[in-house]
């Protein structure tokens, strides 16, 4: 079982900058596809982004395609996410996840706040 623990969250202002990233324990890591998700209260997980075993493929929500980016260090066993152009409506808590393919998330991490104040 892979464990995950996000980092990079806080307040910034809308057009800003954030990185988020996610580190994860095991040996597994450079087999897993690796995702990133948001919630905001009231409303349902959201997914934004994820990225294949190989970091070849990637994929993103249509809302930040263009403003955020997906990558990962299979050495380091972490997963980022570079989110520039910040809006309000990205406001959330984001969350890493881990799986096995597309679709099939196993493992979460604790979550972190991303705040940004219009």
């Amino acid at each position: 079982q892979v464990q995950l623990v996000e980092s990079g969250g806080g307040l910034v202002q809308a057009g800003g900058s954030l990185r988020l990233s996610c580190a994860a324990s095991g040996r597994t890591f450079s087999s897993l596809v690796m995702g990133w998700f948001r919630h905001v209260p009231g409303k349902e997980r959201e997914f934004v982004a994820s990225v294949t075993p190989s970091g070849r493929n990637r994929d993103y929500t249509d809302s930040v395609k263009g403003r955020f980016t997906i990558s990962r260090d299979n050495a380091k066993n972490t997963v980022d996410l570079q989110m520039n152009s910040l809006k309000a409506e990205d406001t959330a808590v984001y969350y890493c996840a881990a799986g096995l393919y597309v679709g099939r998330w196993d493992a979460w991490g604790q979550g972190t706040q991303v705040t940004v104040s219009s």
